[in-house]
């Protein structure tokens, strides 16, 4: 039997690397993003050594995008996407307008016809799915308005790249001025409107069909009572909707795949089906990072510094001003523009498909092809850096926000220090609750601004974001304080704010909560003082009510 396969080892290889060098990058104090794509670096064919296949890892990454946008889809809801329409289809269309002029700017200075210019522009207009996801889930914002926003942005996109696709082939010889402008123009209406009309099939078919069909397969698979017939639905549904929407409606996978998740999120099972998809959803978002660096050769650097040094200011720079600027024309605040702009600043997988497409047919040269696919991996790495900023932008703004005001009915606060509690959701908000009403100061992080909004009305000190990035601890004050709670469920991000908030204050009580000896044993060894197992408790909780 043979066992080096290029499946095998593409895998293999690219995860081991990616491991490594993800752990040589956090390590630094860099985002593992950069470790994973150095990783794809070192495979690809532009470096000595052992080379992937390509082809698998692409493939392999699509995986990982359909398992992400079914992800997302089930946080989300169509009142939830109808929501951001009105800023969601205009901020795209000017953003890819404005990306667009300013990449067709480009081809003009490097001497490329209209159409390249117009191909390259195009590609440096869409934002990767799994970077913007990646950064939003990492800020738990994806279920806020910012977070709706920028899928709903995405989406849109994302529809305008299936388009652009389809669209292409039947303007390419327009685009190369070797036929007549009408007859061109005329040869366009057919694929346009066969495009509309499938995806408008689509979504009725989802809507009409698959809303009663997806949810109700799914419920009786979980009576069953089998959880691993449960977890093979969720990954049937997701991957099987993906590849019958591309290959029955020409939709791509993302979009297929989100309509899936959307759908299912009407169930109340929905949850369990997101908690289910979350390892491979991982495993395949990293491989989608490490298919990105095989591609880029990096004497790019050497050979065209200046295109490409352009090239990467209009990703990163160029429409994020455009999306900054509309987002705050439609009244919304600078916090939200600033997300938006930086969640668009950077692009991945439609790019590669699109110039590719581009080159093959005479379209775009080869030199844009290696500026797109060099510009992509560099705004890849600068993302986590310019969300790293935002979180900075966001402390600041909270510190200047509102702080605590005497609520009526509540006993006055007590002066003998405050506690801060991470975490508002199903813990929290009764922790919070019983602390106030006896009287305790408190300030709250917790990464849904909605929430944290409402609790600055009640007259809370609240900041949004993540309690492990860089200054929240600091700017809740975790020096002064009496207490830490960290109400948040997952342990390994509980860990790394347990860590930071005994690094800054080693004398302060710190309780935490956790769901099995190993999260225990994990948040004691990082410094929690107390750590809460819920089960043990509700299990306390039963022998003493049964006697």
């Amino acid at each position: 039997m043979e066992h080096n396969t290029p499946l095998i080892s593409t895998i293999v290889v690219g995860l081991v690397l990616a491991f490594l060098l993800g752990l040589v990058a956090q390590r630094l104090r860099a985002s593992p993003l950069v470790g994973y794509l150095i990783a794809g670096v070192i495979m690809g064919p532009f470096t000595p050594g052992y080379v992937a296949n390509q082809n698998i890892a692409s493939e392999l990454a699509e995986i990982g995008i359909i398992l992400l946008m079914f992800g997302v889809g089930l946080h989300f809801s169509l009142k939830d996407l109808l929501s951001v329409r009105a800023i969601a289809i205009p901020g795209a269309v000017v953003q890819i307008a404005a990306a667009s002029a300013m990449g067709m700017g480009l081809g003009y200075a490097l001497g490329w016809p209209l159409g390249g210019g117009l191909v390259f522009g195009l590609a440096l207009s869409v934002a990767s799915t799994v970077v913007l996801l990646r950064a939003l889930q990492d800020r738990r914002l994806i279920d806020s308005e910012r977070g709706r926003i920028a899928v709903g942005w995405l989406i849109v996109e994302d529809l305008a790249m299936v388009l652009t696709l389809v669209l292409l082939p039947a303007v390419a010889g327009l685009l190369k001025g070797e036929v007549n402008g009408s007859a061109g123009w005329l040869d366009l209406l057919q694929p346009l409107a066969l495009t509309l009309g499938k995806v408008t099939a689509f979504v009725a078919v989802m809507l009409l069909v698959g809303r009663r069909v997806i949810p109700a397969m799914l419920h009786y698979v979980a009576h069953t009572g089998s959880r691993e017939l449960f977890r093979l639905a969720v990954f049937a549904i997701s991957l099987g909707v993906a590849f019958g929407a591309a290959n029955l409606f020409d939709v791509s996978f993302a979009l297929g795949a989100f309509f899936a998740g959307m759908i299912l999120s009407e169930s109340e099972l929905s949850q369990r089906a997101a908690h289910e998809t979350l390892p491979l959803r991982d495993a395949f978002a990293v491989l989608f990072f490490v298919s990105v660096g095989m591609l880029v050769d990096p004497a790019i650097v050497i050979r065209d510094p200046l295109p490409l040094l352009i090239t990467v200011l209009i990703i990163t720079f160029g429409k994020s001003v455009a999306a900054f600027a509309i987002v705050r024309l439609f009244g919304h605040p600078t916090r939200t523009a600033l997300t938006i702009s930086a969640s668009l600043a950077q692009i991945g997988e439609f790019s590669f498909i699109l110039v590719g497409l581009g080159v093959a047919l005479g379209v775009l040269p080869e030199r844009g092809r290696e500026l797109v696919l060099a510009g992509a991996i560099i705004s890849i790495m600068l993302n986590p850096l310019m969300f790293a900023l935002l979180d900075r932008f966001t402390v600041a703004d909270d510190r200047d926000g509102p702080k605590t005001k005497q609520v009526p009915g509540r006993a006055a606060p007590r002066t003998d220090g405050h506690v801060v509690l991470v975490g508002h959701g199903r813990v929290g908000r009764h922790v919070c609750k019983v602390l106030r009403d006896n009287g305790a100061a408190v300030m709250v992080i917790e990464s849904d601004p909605e929430r944290a909004a409402r609790l600055q009305e009640e007259g809370v000190t609240a900041f949004t974001g993540n309690a492990a990035a860089p200054d929240m601890l600091e700017a809740a004050e975790i020096g002064q304080a009496r207490g830490l709670l960290v109400a948040i469920p997952d342990a390994f991000e509980g860990g790394q704010i347990v860590s930071k908030a005994r690094a800054l204050n080693p004398k302060l009580p710190i309780i935490a909560r956790a769901h099995s000896d190993e999260e225990v044993a994990h948040l004691r060894s990082l410094g929690a003082d107390v750590v809460i197992m819920g089960e043990e408790e509700i299990a306390k909780a039963m022998i003493t009510r049964i006697g």
